[in-house]
């Protein structure tokens, strides 16, 4: 009976993230790959940054599902800080944080077909790793950085609301963003 719960339970967890990835990614239908990396707010997030933000964070927790918490590091160059690199003064900035800035906007070459096709290949690997782990309740210690409590952990099926809950929010994000593009709503 606990397989039938735990299945249950995983296809609801993953149908709920399907469906805000589907809330997310209609903010971009019918719009050019101009319009995607468009600022029409004060804030600099274009919907382009968005959904490749949520395929790179939903890849990077797929990692630590399965590898735990070296497979998602966040180590500093010699020499520099986590007040040096919050305060933009580091000397030099490691390449996790370079990736992350570069993953809330559009670059050259980035396009609307490219990055939802990213997109379907990170929610298509989700599904494949989810449906393979034997416990949603197995844990792994987070990895080292401020914004992680000494000692906590997290476990898939709590990796699982993160994504859920993430993915919202910049879903409610990405309608503003298309709203103020060209008066479209997606919901």
């Amino acid at each position: 009976m606990t397989a039938t719960i735990l299945d249950a339970e995983r296809a609801d967890l993953l149908g709920a993230l399907d469906t805000v990835r589907a809330t997310l990614t209609a903010t971009v239908q019918g719009l050019t790959d101009e319009q995607l990396g468009a600022t029409p707010t004060v804030s600099a997030l274009c919907l382009g940054g968005l959904i490749k933000h949520v395929a790179s964070v939903e890849a990077m927790w797929l990692r630590f599902v399965v590898g735990g918490p070296d497979a998602v590091r966040y180590d500093l160059p010699e020499g520099v800080t986590w007040a040096d690199l919050g305060a933009g003064t580091a000397r030099e900035f490691p390449q996790w944080a370079i990736d992350h800035q570069n993953d809330f906007r559009m670059l050259p070459g980035d396009t609307l077909e490219g990055i939802l096709k990213q997109y379907e290949e990170v929610a298509a690997r989700t599904k494949e790793v989810i449906s393979s782990v034997p416990d949603l309740s197995a844990t792994h210690p987070l990895p080292e950085a401020p914004w992680n409590a000494p000692g906590a952990v997290r476990s898939v099926r709590g990796v699982l609301a993160h994504l859920i809950a993430e993915t919202a929010q910049h879903a409610g994000h990405a309608d503003i963003l298309r709203e103020s593009i060209d008066g479209q709503k997606s919901t």
